[in-house]
């Protein structure tokens, strides 16, 4: 029988979000007896990893550790890891993309305006298409970097003049209501999560800033509603082709419609992260899920 293999843990590298995947990959590291933390100061593989010695855990958020590019890099080395394959994490990176697959699984998406920053569309266009209040996000990015939310015409005109001419953009109706979170394993929805912001939107820093939101878990919703978004979660995951665990994102309206924005293939887990909270709705403490994140990937590595 081949020796145990050495758990590598990925996190940093050089996107916008790698101070927040560093917390990430420590509480990993620390969740998982004998791991070894690599904290990246570049979007590259260690030279050292093999594919029979070494199972990886990566913890990247943004860029190279979500659209696919850590991913597709393991996969040819032949290095088994945990998460979502790069086709999966890349079509998931892209909201626009993973709106294409909500549609097709019948899972609710509101409708949206993609575009490029060098081909911005007309204020009035956005108006008369989407109403007054309007998300402009990049369609590309995660935890809501880059993320406006103008109200009226010269609002928006003004979002639209600091976008830069670079990058995929998308505009959405701008939904009120409450926020939710569901963390799934192995495309078994887990404890649904309301999330409270103490100071307006759910942005960067509420989202990362400890004390800055509250979080009701396991929400409290009745019992078809509940199972309704689960059930639409379970679907999204796998029209995605998602494996292992994600983490999808949920509106609720006043008048009862919830609407899904993404599917998370690299969810946070720092003290403040959502995966952590739902999972503890259905009795996972925090080594416990991690240990189920990672099972799949052993089970997955070389023989």
């Amino acid at each position: 029988m081949s020796a145990a293999p050495e758990i590598v843990v990925l996190c940093g590298g050089q996107s916008s979000e790698s101070e927040v995947s560093l917390r990430s990959g420590r509480a990993v590291a620390g969740a998982i007896p004998g791991a070894r933390l690599v904290e990246l100061a570049t979007d590259a593989l260690p030279a050292w990893l093999e594919p029979a010695r070494h199972v990886v855990f990566p913890v990247l958020h943004g860029g190279w550790g979500e659209d696919g590019g850590v991913q597709a890099d393991l996969e040819a080395r032949g290095v088994a890891f945990a998460g979502c394959a790069s086709a999966a994490s890349r079509l998931c990176m892209d909201k626009v993309a993973t709106k294409r697959a909500m549609r097709g699984a019948q899972v609710p998406a509101i409708p949206e305006v993609a575009f490029a920053g060098d081909a911005k569309p007309a204020v009035a266009a956005l108006l008369a298409a989407l109403g007054e209040d309007i998300v402009l996000k990049p369609s590309d990015q995660g935890s809501s970097v880059g993320l406006f939310l103008p109200s009226g015409a010269a609002a928006l005109g003004e979002a639209l003049a600091a976008i830069p001419a670079s990058g995929r953009w998308m505009a959405e109706r701008r939904l009120r209501g409450r926020e939710f979170s569901l963390g799934l394993l192995d495309g078994r929805p887990m404890g649904l999560v309301e999330i409270v912001p103490l100071a307006g939107v759910y942005d960067y820093r509420t989202k990362y800033t400890k004390g800055a939101s509250e979080y009701r878990f396991p929400a409290v919703l009745p019992p078809d509603l509940t199972a309704a978004i689960a059930a639409a979660a379970a679907r999204l995951f796998a029209a995605c082709g998602c494996r292992d665990f994600a983490r999808a994102d949920v509106m609720l309206e006043p008048d009862g419609r919830f609407y899904f924005l993404e599917i998370n293939t690299m969810p946070g887990m720092t003290e403040t992260s959502l995966m952590p909270k739902s999972a503890a709705c259905v009795g996972l403490d925090f080594p416990a899920l991690v240990g189920r994140m990672l099972a799949p990937a052993l089970a997955r590595r070389p023989s």
